[in-house]
């Protein structure tokens, strides 16, 4: 029983640590507005697996692994968003 609630609240606090894990980047991005060096291959490919694990938490009604994918969704999602705004929206209308 306190092994369970251990492996659950520490699944938790992982959850929570993932999605925060993508803000770090964004906040370099925002203020350098450089996005030369980050791939969006890489943050598009975990957007999808991030879709597809809250789907799977959905069908499984594990609701705790549906939010924290969802949020990590989110905050990668943002990061994809700034890679595509800063490396193709900005720079055709700069030009």
């Amino acid at each position: 029983m306190i092994l369970r609630l251990v492996v659950e609240y520490g699944f938790l606090i992982s959850l929570i640590a993932n999605a925060l894990l993508f803000i770090p980047q964004a906040l370099v991005i925002l203020k350098t507005q450089n996005v030369k060096d980050v791939s969006l291959l890489t943050f598009a490919g975990f957007n999808v697996i991030q879709l597809f694990t809250v789907f799977h938490g959905i069908i499984v009604h594990d609701f705790m692994l549906t939010a924290g994918y969802l949020l990590s969704l989110i905050t990668c999602g943002f990061v994809s968003a700034l890679i595509v705004y800063y490396k193709y929206i900005k720079k055709s209308t700069a030009s």
